[in-house]
C-alpha cells in the first residue's frame, strides 16, 4: 500500500488510540508510541501496530500513536483506518475472525 498523505484515526478517549500515519520515502516503519500502560503493554501495542502495517503492505511510514488503553482489536482497526485514509483507498479488506 502506497501512502500519499498524512492521516489520523481514533480519539483520545479512554479505551481508544489515536494513530497518525505519514508517508516516508525510506527507512521502514518509524514508530513513536505514547501510552498510559506503556510499562505493561508497550511491546504488545508496538507489535500489533507493526503487524497490521505489514499485513497492509506498508513498507515505509512515520507512525505516531497515543494509546489510552485500547484493546488489540481497536488498535488494528485504527491503524487500518489511518493507513487506508493515508493511501486515499477505499478498497477495504475487512475480515471477520
Amino acid at each position: 500500500m502506497e501512502l500519499k498523505k498524512a492521516a489520523v484515526a481514533g480519539t483520545m478517549e479512554s479505551g481508544d488510540i489515536m494513530v497518525t500515519i505519514e508517508p516516508a520515502p525510506s527507512g521502514g516503519i518509524i514508530l513513536e508510541l505514547a501510552s498510559n500502560v506503556m510499562q505493561q503493554y508497550g511491546r504488545q501495542i508496538e507489535a500489533v501496530i507493526r503487524e497490521t502495517l505489514a499485513e497492509l503492505a506498508v513498507a515505509h511510514a512515520q507512525v505516531s500513536a497515543v494509546d489510552k488503553g485500547a484493546l488489540d482489536c481497536t488498535i488494528r482497526a485504527r491503524v487500518s483506518a489511518a493507513a487506508y485514509r493515508a493511501a486515499e483507498s477505499t478498497d477495504y479488506q475487512w475480515e471477520a475472525e
